[in-house]
């Protein structure tokens, strides 16, 4: 949930393309907005709907101007998507596990205060704030930290996709401010709106965050303690398992069915050893009944992980696989773990739009693949991919690789 950079509409031009397409339409108030101050007008009943006073809806959005840096933001779509090594690169860092065990260490009584109430591994509550702002280093950078009233507005002023976002969150924002617990120059984060050492969305902060070194303030900003312990209050109500971990690597027997990773689908632990799926170095699963799904993101040429109840848990708190796998693997390593045994496949680049398209097309042409060409692979392609890997001697793993677009291109 974080990172960085500027250009945009000019304001004036901004204004008019929302006046000329009537973009922004809010309850009670029907006419877009045709310039920031008007729209901040046309808000105000919204915001007065939900119990916000004038004084604390003034103060936060009196002179509001979209920001720039968001709207670039809000409206870019890469091409290309980051493989998941590289994405480990950049957050199971030597740097934030060094910093990670120093401040498990620091804050050591407050950490374990919080997993008494919360039950919730403290390895985990400090792995999410590395991940989230480099425990909390991000917030000093004002090449990325944002003013989340800001940027909240600016999304909500925008119209289009993430309008009804902006404006729910904003209005969330500013039942905080009316609380106390913060001020609104203090009110900072992401460009998109999460805040504060771990990264909360108002929202989620409203129903989730806790006051736990007394002070009178659910200080997510400025006390990590306050944020480590909303991050356990909050894994704890969306159903983490004290006493288990997230998931563990595996290795798989010779010949191993690569179908049924493409299936899914739910086995317990000891059902997949028997189906040849064992855990690395020789170690045993200590719940044999642990009800656990197969993961390999990079198909057979790199790591393969079973995942338990907790890794979904975690994407509850960012509903991505990768994410989910950095906050386990960091965690683990806080704790003393090692490195994935398997490698990851690094000569691997991911497959554009178009070259999945074209792989679609010429499996499409060899009989395996009757679906549309949309360059999305969905479990069809995946099962054509496999169909394809199984007659010419690859393993059928199902992963849309450059190797198999090559192998394809290579027998035309």
């Amino acid at each position: 949930m974080t990172t960085e950079n500027a250009t945009g509409l000019r304001i004036g031009q901004f204004a008019a393309l929302l006046l000329s397409l009537a973009l922004l339409t809010f309850a009670g108030a029907a006419e877009a907005a045709t310039s920031p101050s008007q729209w901040v007008k046309s808000f105000w009943p919204t915001a007065k709907k939900a119990g916000i006073s004038w004084s604390v809806y003034n103060k936060a959005l009196g002179g509001f101007t979209p920001d720039p840096d968001v709207l670039k933001r809000a409206g870019s779509q890469a091409e290309f998507k980051t493989q998941i090594w590289d994405y480990l690169d950049m957050t199971v860092t030597d740097d934030r596990i060094e910093k990670g065990r120093a401040l498990l260490t620091q804050y050591g009584p407050q950490l374990a205060a919080i997993e008494r109430k919360y039950g919730v591994d403290r390895h985990i509550c400090v792995a999410i704030w590395g991940v989230e702002s480099h425990y909390g280093e991000v917030l000093e950078n004002p090449k990325i930290v944002k003013g989340t009233i800001r940027s909240l507005a600016t999304l909500a002023y925008q119209g289009g996709r993430r309008a009804k976002f902006g404006r729910t969150q904003l209005i969330a924002a500013l039942k905080i401010l009316q609380r106390g617990d913060v001020t609104p120059a203090a009110m900072t984060g992401s460009w998109a709106g999460a805040m504060g050492h771990t990264q909360f969305i108002p929202t989620t902060y409203n129903a989730y965050a806790v006051d736990f070194d007394g002070d009178g303030r659910r200080d997510i900003w400025r006390s990590p303690v306050d944020a480590l312990a909303s991050t356990a209050a909050y894994l704890d109500k969306m159903g983490w398992r004290n006493g288990e971990t997230w998931g563990y690597e595996v290795e798989f027997d010779k010949g191993f069915d690569y179908s049924l990773v493409q299936k899914g689908g739910s086995r317990s632990l000891g059902e997949w050893q028997k189906l040849g799926v064992h855990r690395v170095g020789g170690k045993n699963f200590p719940r044999q009944g642990d009800s656990a799904t197969l993961f390999v993101p990079a198909g057979a040429q790199g790591p393969a992980f079973v995942l338990i109840k907790n890794f979904s848990v975690i994407k509850r708190y960012n509903n991505s696989n990768f994410y989910a796998l950095a906050v386990g693997h960091l965690s683990d390593r806080l704790r003393g773990g090692d490195a994935f045994e398997a490698s990851w496949p690094r000569n691997e680049r991911p497959l554009t739009t178009a070259e999945k398209e074209k792989l679609q097309k010429l499996l499409a042409a060899r009989g395996h693949y009757d679906g549309p060409i949309d360059g999305k692979i969905g479990s069809g392609s995946r099962n054509a991919i496999r169909d394809y890997q199984m007659k010419v001697g690859l393993v059928p793993d199902g992963v849309d690789s450059v190797m198999v677009l090559q192998r394809l291109e290579a027998s035309r």
